[in-house]
């Protein structure tokens, strides 16, 4: 189960090595479902771009916070019922396909609003959608991520859209997106999984969704979480796995083993000395994540204080194979 923003791509281009990892994690065996908070586009048109990016899917592979709003949209209101979309394409065709009329923000007939992703989503209209939740009307978000990586940068998400309705209004929303279950429940069930594993870059969307619904997760360090997210990261809200990339999908999940005075794995130790972890050796870049995790993790477990990583430089990525 693939996150996308800052694992499979960020931006208009691949993630490097990503479509030569998943390639060969399908030739082992494994069903790749492409799982995404991103409400703007529709399934048909995210297939079209991660086939160009040497990613083969069909729209059938791709699930969307906008699919799984309209399923818990209609799983209350039934066929047919009128519902105001504030968001792009993705939120509109998700709704109709889930058997539901979009309408505009501010139709009386409305019976509930959706709001998600969309960049071209007019202030008038949040707005307006604010008041009308304020006064009542039964409200469905996507997602509530507060970034979305971009090509230009980590940007605003649809999360601070969420944030502004709600102080308005002071009403949340019910929730579809990671960390929510419907998206990833809605996932599972299309996929028929037996042993799904989420693969993210967001240790506050994608694993903490695993851990909601009781799944094992990989956190891949291309994207959003990087490595003072990942040494800070409190119990609830730790991978399983930790990968530099999706190379990690083809590499043993092994834990750094108890030393003396460290944590050992594949040619790396890590210790930490007056508060700050230190790393020698050489190996995969994703062994360095995963000793560097540990003897973070145990110093902010032991003390109540996270360790110090400023001083760390992580191997590139591309040696993770």
């Amino acid at each position: 189960m693939l996150d996308l923003d800052g694992v499979v791509y960020i931006g208009g281009d691949a993630v490097h090595g990503a479509a030569e990892h998943l390639a060969e994690a399908r030739q082992a065996g494994l069903a790749l479902a492409f799982v995404t908070n991103n409400a703007s586009r529709p399934p048909a048109t995210v297939a079209e771009h991660l086939t160009s990016l040497g990613v083969p899917a069909d729209p059938e592979d791709v699930v969307t916070s906008a699919q799984a709003a309209s399923r818990v949209l209609h799983d209350r209101l039934g066929d047919g019922a009128d519902v105001a979309v504030l968001g792009a394409a993705g939120l509109w065709e998700a709704v109709a396909g889930a058997g539901l009329h979009g309408v505009e923000v501010g139709d009386a007939a409305a019976q509930a609003v959706v709001t998600g992703y969309g960049p071209d989503v007019r202030w008038s209209q949040v707005m307006q959608t604010a008041v009308l939740v304020r006064d009542g009307l039964w409200w469905v978000a996507s997602n509530t991520d507060a970034t979305i990586p971009t090509g230009y940068g980590v940007a605003p998400g649809h999360g601070v859209l969420v944030d502004t309705v709600h102080r308005f209004a002071g009403v949340e929303p019910v929730v579809a997106g990671k960390p929510s279950r419907p998206l990833l429940d809605e996932t599972v069930r299309r996929m028929q999984g037996e042993r799904p594993l989420m693969v993210g870059d967001r240790l506050d969307t994608d694993i903490a969704g695993a851990r909601v619904v009781g799944i094992d997760s990989l956190l891949v360090m291309t994207g959003v979480s990087g490595l003072t997210d990942l040494a800070n990261a409190e119990p609830g809200v730790r991978p399983t796995h930790v990968g530099a990339d999706l190379g990690a999908l083809l590499e043993p999940a092994s834990a750094p083993a108890r030393t003396g005075d460290g944590w050992e794995l594949g040619g790396w130790t890590s210790r930490l000395h007056d508060g700050a972890v230190e790393v020698d050796g050489d190996g995969s870049a994703t062994d360095w994540w995963r000793v560097v995790a540990a003897a973070a993790w145990s110093h902010l477990d032991d003390t109540g204080s996270p360790a110090d990583v400023d001083s760390l430089r992580p191997p590139p990525a591309s040696d993770a194979r």
